[in-house]
């Protein structure tokens, strides 16, 4: 799937998909660490993989580990989608 933006509400949706609805992710996440939302580092790859299979782009685990909030990940997911398409 090739998609313009990558967004929170995507982000969202591929965290419950990998651990259900288990964590809060309703409330205001974007600079809540990943840590504090109770998702682990093997959750976090899980995430990096559904993202890279859905969005045809390759997201480094180190990237994962960078970005410790959602908005920072939204943002790497979104840098990484622009540099593909230029």
């Amino acid at each position: 799937m090739t998609a313009n933006m990558f967004t929170l509400n995507d982000l969202r949706r591929i965290l419950r998909e990998g651990a259900g609805e288990e964590f809060d992710l309703d409330s205001d996440i974007d600079d809540v660490t990943f840590v504090d939302l109770g998702y682990e580092s093997l959750a976090l790859l899980e995430t990096g993989a559904r993202i890279s299979r859905e969005y045809g782009i390759e997201l480094e685990d180190e990237t994962l580990i960078d970005a410790e909030t959602p908005r920072r990940l939204v943002d790497a997911v979104n840098a990484l989608l622009l540099a593909t398409r230029a």
